[in-house]
């Protein structure tokens, strides 16, 4: 089919995309920066189109093509720091639906939030206005409306993975005694393509969620239970809706425009109304629990494939996890060392022959240390690589390290650290345009991760700058 896929640099849209590819459609991207949107998905069933739209510019609307099958419409203006998003939100939706209606697309699919409740806060009352505007006679629209999604990359799961690795005891707002009904990513991801030009769902709204209804308080000690943290969270009643939002935008990654309208939502319970769309499309539905441990899970094999940070940043091409990782406030440790390489072939050579029998090229005897010590815990312990290090595959073991991913002729080697740690490490070399770059990420798990990374940020200076260094001389 060829589908419109709008929001595609967003959290969803991304994932949405790849999945939409390797059912073997034809997806036609429509983004505000055509230049930023440069994504390799060329091992897909599918294809992909790039055309420029702006929703707010109906001029640039004019380059959506006629012959569509069908739209998903995935824009919301929640984070935008200017200008009243509600009218934006509105305007998109009003222009949008002015130019699918010229199309010959039999359905429009709307993500959108639940509604169930007569007080809704301006971030839902929005995108109920949203989705009554966009019912149309020329067209089928087909509503999904979720709660909270869980994740890997998601704010909500983003924003209680920081609240409970970062503080041992939480003094919360009243808005934790909320209740609400999480879903799973990959179960939304499952209701927007099995929706797609199905009957079934034609001029219908569905809530889809998942199997349980919790509190935020509850969501965030079962979350503290899979990561293996002893958690204690104390309510009071006195917490604004403003210091709320700072609370929110300080300890955690969201930023404040997002924390805001955040907060006025998280004060009204969001509980899904029955319907059998599972049923009917066959999907099986995760517990809040395992989509935590699926979310970590994709972390661990380097597999994030978007965040809600996305939107943001300037080189969505290239995101990957340590990049999505960078930003200070996402909790994550980077240490980065670049070097202009002297001979490439050398270089590589190099890099694929680390480890085991050949070593770290620098710092031997620290690497042995940590291995002991290592061991000592009930670890790996150093020493367990291949004897032909020249053909590393994904799902070798090297050392204390897992090989990701490796190709030569990429040019890039990744590995994840299985060392007992407090947290999740990542090591990778990359050469680019003549430039080495070699990047340890970290991801601390609790206040012991932090501390970790410090006591060891002494020996990262002259490990790394050494092996690097090996790496790269004639």
């Amino acid at each position: 089919m060829r589908i419109l896929l709008t929001g595609v640099t967003g959290y969803i849209g991304k994932r949405l995309l790849i999945q939409l590819l390797d059912e073997g459609h034809h997806i036609i991207c429509a983004v505000r920066d055509v230049q930023r949107f440069n994504d390799k998905l060329d091992l897909r069933k599918g294809t992909i189109e790039v055309i420029y739209t702006d929703f707010l510019k109906p001029e640039s609307l004019e380059n959506i093509p006629s012959d569509i099958d069908a739209a998903y419409y995935l824009i919301h203006s929640m984070s935008t720091t200017t200008g009243d998003f509600e009218k934006m939100e509105k305007e998109s939706a009003i222009n949008f639906k002015k130019y699918i209606e010229k199309t010959n697309a039999k359905q429009v699919i709307y993500l959108t939030g639940i509604i169930n409740n007569d007080h809704l806060s301006k971030h839902l009352n929005s995108r109920k206005k949203v989705e009554e505007t966009l019912a149309s006679e020329k067209y089928a629209l087909t509503a999904l409306r979720a709660g909270i999604i869980v994740g890997s990359g998601s704010a909500s799961f983003e924003i209680i993975r920081d609240l409970v690795e970062k503080l041992p005891i939480m003094i919360t707002p009243i808005w934790v005694k909320t209740k609400c009904q999480p879903i799973a990513i990959r179960n939304v991801i499952q209701f927007l393509v099995k929706s797609l030009l199905n009957p079934y769902t034609f001029n219908k709204s569905f809530d889809i969620a998942g199997t349980e209804v919790l509190t935020y308080k509850e969501m965030m000690l079962k979350f503290a239970e899979v990561r293996k943290l002893k958690r204690r969270i104390i309510t009071v009643p006195v917490m604004t809706p403003k210091l709320s939002s700072y609370w929110l935008y300080f300890v955690t990654s969201t930023s404040y425009p997002l924390a805001k309208n955040l907060v006025k939502s998280m004060k009204i319970d969001v509980i899904a109304k029955k319907n059998d769309l599972a049923e009917v499309l066959d999907i099986k539905l995760l517990g809040y629990k395992e989509a935590i441990e699926l979310a970590f899970d994709k972390i661990r094999q380097n597999d994030v494939l978007s965040s809600w940070y996305d939107s943001f940043t300037e080189n969505f091409h290239e995101m990957n996890v340590w990049q999505y990782m960078e930003v200070p406030k996402f909790g994550c440790f980077r240490d980065i060392k670049e070097r202009k390489v002297i001979d490439e072939k050398k270089t590589l050579d190099r890099i694929f022959s680390i480890g085991g029998k050949n070593g770290w090229y620098y710092g031997d005897f620290l690497w042995s240390v940590r291995g002991f010590i290592d061991k000592l815990f009930g670890g790996v312990g150093l020493r367990r690589g291949r004897k032909n290090l020249n053909y590393l595959e994904a799902g070798d073991s090297l050392d204390f390290w897992r090989v990701l991913y490796a190709n030569k002729k990429e040019k890039k080697l990744l590995l994840f650290a299985e060392m007992k740690l407090p947290g999740e490490a990542w090591l990778e070399f990359k050469i680019v345009d003549g430039i080495l770059y070699q990047t340890a990420s970290y991801r601390p798990l609790g206040l012991s991760g932090r501390l970790y990374w410090y006591s060891v940020l002494p020996f990262h200076y002259f490990i790394f700058n050494g092996m690097i260094n090996s790496l790269v001389k004639s």
